[in-house]
Formats: C-alpha cells, structure tokens, sequence
C-alpha cells in the first residue's frame, strides 16, 4: 500500500467508522455468534499474496462486526463503560504513525515531556494533592500505564521491594540482610476488601505474595472501614505474618462503593508506618525492623468524577496514601487504553524497576535531567498515549469534561427516580452513585426469602438479556443478586435511559405473572 492508496483508504475507513457511530444505535449490542464462529469464515492458513484494501475492507461487515459487543452503545450498561471520543481517534492515528518503543527519552522527547505534562494537568484538574505532581515537594508525579492492573501489579512489587528493603535495612552483614529478605518474603501479605477488584489479588500472585480480603458489610454501604482493616491485621500479625500493602477502593466495581480511606488511614497510623510519618520517624520503624505498609488508591472508574468540583472533597486524604490511579479510558473519552498511575515519590518505583544496561546509556539520562518512564512501569518500551489525551483535553476542555461527567450522573438519578416510581416492581439495593444504580425485583410478598427474590430477579435479568435490545451485568453483594444499570457511554441520551426502564419493566411484570 503505497501513499495514494492509504489515503483513499483512510478516507474510506473514516467514513465507515462515523456511519457506525451514527448508526450503533440500530445494532444489537451483544453478537449472537457462537463461539468459533471466525474459525468457520477465514482460511486456516494465511493468504501467500497480497490482497487488495477492497477486499479486505469487505470483510470487516460480514466477518469482524459480527462479533464486535457495541460498547459505545446507548444500550450497554454492563460493567462500565470504555468510552472514546474522534479527538481520541486521532491521537490514535498519529501514534500510530509517529509509532516507536519509547523507552528512554531520547527515543522521542516528546513522548516523555507530553505525558508528564498532561498528568500534571489532569492532577490538578482532579485537585489531587500536590505530592502527586512532577514538580511536587516529595518527588511525585504520574505516568500512563495501559490499566489499573498493570498500576496495581507495578505498585504492588514496588511496595514489596520498599517494605523489605525498610524492615532488613537494620542488619549489616550483606549474607545476613539476603537471608532476612528471604525469610520475611514468606510472610508478606497484600490486603483488599471482599469488593476490591480482582486486579489486587492478580497483583499478589504476580508479586509472589499472600493475599487476604478485608470484610464489608451492608451496614456500612459495602465498604471497607477502619475497623474492620484494624481486625484483618492483627489477625495476620497473631499469626507471624506481615501486611505491607493495602488497595482501598474509590468507586467498588459491585456497587462505587468508597472505602473509608481517613479511618483506614488513622488506623495504619497507629498499627503500622504510613506515608506521612517524618524520615526522623521512619528511621525508628526500620530500626526496629518494621517496614511501611503502602496504601495504593484505585479509583479506576470513579475518579475521574473528581474533575467536578462537587467531587473534589474526596482528594485530600489522598496525601495519607503512597499511590493513586484512575483510568481516563472507562469515563472520560479517550479511547482504550488509558491508565493515570500516580506516586508520591518516583524513586519507589525506579529503586524497584529501573534497569541499566550498556545500549540504554546516553548524555541525558546519565544527567539526570529527564524521566525515563520505563523505570515506572513493567512493561520495556511504551506507546505514545499522552496524545490522545492531549487532544481530548484541548477538544473540550476541563469544563466540557465536568459536563460529560454530570450528564452521566444525571442520568442515573433519572433512573433512580423511575425505579422509585415502581415500588412493587423494584428495589434499589445501592445508588445512585458516580452514575451506578445497583437494584433487585421486589418479593412477590413480604416474606418472601433472599433465595426466591434472588431467583426472580435473575430470571427478569436473563430474560432482558435474551431480548438483546440491551445489555447490563449483574453482581451479588451481601447475598443479594442485584442488576447493575450504568448510563455512561458517551452517546446515551435521557430518552435511553427511559426506554431502559420501559424494557426493565416489561421483563419485570412478566417474571412476577409467571412466578
């Protein structure tokens, strides 16, 4: 494909692109294939000769889409969303043209210098903390990593290696420190609650540590509290093991749940070392051989709201923490992949991760003047994603997002409402929150069991699903199977959310005729 051809065919592919956009209202969300439909269509070997763009670009209706889920649909509600935007597609397209491994600056400075850039931006858009900026007073600042957990999972050895390196650093001897590491690795262990992602508990297993789940209860909104961490960790210290590192959640994948991150941290205050001791302070714990217990932040869906002002009360405490991430690419318009992860103080993540070898040397990295971000991540090279986001934030604007955002939330207070509407129908079970209602069907009476509204709820919910004119998830939390409704892709209207409820009802007065 010569110049002249890529062009005719970009032009080409752009406008089936936006009359996909314009028409995805009109396709069922989820595909009806069945699994190894492609296997069926395409040959088993690759093709010896060139095929033309045209019959290539024929394939794409009658081989891929078949098998793509809409998830800018209007009608997809489940998990959360992974928006996109066009500025963000064309971010896409000039990384991809300008493509390049990245890993130290010289390989495009650009590259580096935008994304610090744009991270500081977007940290104080967030209004986080001024730890978490790259010109910051501890050393902070952030980096795009492709998820959260790819954050987790880097945080997460960074966090091992730091308490380890913390808790032998006093021991002289070398053999005596390597053989004290060794042991007390064996007994490291990695907290979240029952409602924290599974990414944390992915994390320990890559990190080759135990892990353990703090529990949550419905009393307490599902979630994790001071006390019950408190309980969790003296358990473990009964039994010789050692906590160093906590995920607290802002925004829980069953129900945006927030942890209660200041009770959580005056509660590490007081049992184990925590990110505002003092060096003075810190000294006296390593002596005494402990080392710090890091509390990452995931708000991987939820944080983004802080772009609000009406959010922002929640990004003090945040200065208690070690680290703290958020994904631009689940609520925020730029496409996936898009992950923020920031740390209050780089040199966590390079004194884990940095490398050196011989054909990375060069003058500026060797001055220390610039940021080689494949010392703040796993992964070696690294993709031009800061362009993206670049250009979405130019396109609309800190104010442009805080209305997508609240437009969202308005959405599902809409929802909320029209539940209410319906009591002999519904119940909401948690939410409205950051655009996340989580509700059951009402018992057919007031004594039926969880068990019998459990398997009515689940047979409206399958029912749903089998019609395909939308498409949610489901959850259970405190035994309660529970549909979750998440108007958030960039393109629902009110009139969708309406119409949500419409088939949400029809589904419903048919499971309790039946029942």
């Amino acid at each position: 494909m010569d110049s002249t051809q890529f062009r005719e065919a970009a032009i080409s592919s752009i406008d089936e692109i936006v009359k996909y956009y314009d028409t995805i209202e009109d396709r069922r969300v989820v595909p009806t294939v069945e699994p190894g439909y492609l296997r069926k269509l395409l040959p088993q070997e690759a093709p010896q000769d060139p095929e033309t763009w045209a019959d290539i670009h024929k394939d794409m209706e009658t081989k891929i889409l078949p098998g793509i889920t809409h998830w800018q649909s209007p009608n997809f509600l489940a998990w959360f969303p992974a928006s996109s935007s066009f500025p963000a597609m064309l971010g896409e397209m000039y990384s991809a043209a300008f493509t390049g491994a990245a890993f130290n600056w010289i390989c495009s400075p650009v590259v580096t210098e935008l994304e610090t850039i744009v991270l500081d931006w977007l940290a104080r858009a967030f209004a986080l903390p001024p730890c978490y900026l790259s010109t910051g007073p501890t050393r902070g600042g952030g980096v795009i990593h492709g998820t959260a957990s790819e954050a987790i999972a880097t945080v997460m050895v960074a966090a091992r290696d730091k308490y380890l390196r913390e808790a032998t650093a006093h021991i002289v001897d070398d053999e005596e420190r390597e053989d004290a590491v060794a042991l007390r690795r064996t007994r490291l262990v990695a907290l979240g609650s029952v409602a924290t992602h599974s990414a944390t508990k992915k994390a320990a297993q890559i990190a080759g540590v135990r892990f353990r789940a703090v529990p949550v209860h419905a009393e307490d909104g599902y979630k994790m509290t001071g006390a019950e961490l408190r309980r969790t960790v003296e358990a473990l210290h009964a039994r010789g093991l050692e906590v160093f590192y906590v995920t607290a959640t802002l925004g829980t994948t069953d129900t945006c749940a927030i942890d209660d991150l200041d009770s959580i941290a005056d509660v590490l205050d007081e049992i184990a070392p925590a990110a505002t001791l003092t060096p003075e302070q810190r000294q006296k714990q390593k002596q005494g051989g402990q080392g710090e217990v890091w509390v990452h932040v995931d708000a991987a869906y939820a944080g983004v709201a802080l772009v609000c002002p009406e959010y922002q009360h929640l990004a003090p405490v945040l200065a208690r923490f070690h680290s703290y991430n958020t994904n631009l690419h689940k609520w925020l318009l730029v496409n996936f992949d898009c992950s923020l992860l920031y740390v209050r103080d780089r040199a966590w993540l390079t004194d884990a991760l940095s490398v050196s070898l011989a054909i990375l040397k060069n003058p500026h990295t060797d001055s220390g003047l610039v940021t080689d971000y494949r010392d703040w991540q796993i992964p070696f090279g690294r993709r031009f994603r800061s362009l993206k986001v670049w250009f979405v934030i130019r396109s609309y604007g800190i104010r442009g997002l805080q209305a997508h955002i609240r437009k969202h939330v308005g959405f599902a207070e809409t929802f909320a409402g029209l539940l209410r509407t319906r009591p002999d129908l519904f119940e909401i079970v948690t939410g409205p929150r950051f655009a996340l209602t989580a509700f059951r069907l009402k018992g057919k009476s007031p004594e039926a069991t969880v068990l019998e509204v459990n398997a009515l709820t689940k047979k409206s919910y399958d029912d749903v699903l089998a019609e395909g004119k939308i498409f949610l998830s489901s959850t259970v939390v405190g035994g309660v199977f529970a549909i979750r409704h998440n108007p958030a892709t960039p393109f629902v209207e009110e009139h969708h959310v309406k119409n949500h409820f419409e088939i949400l009802v029809a589904a419903a007065e048919k499971t309790l005729a039946e029942g």
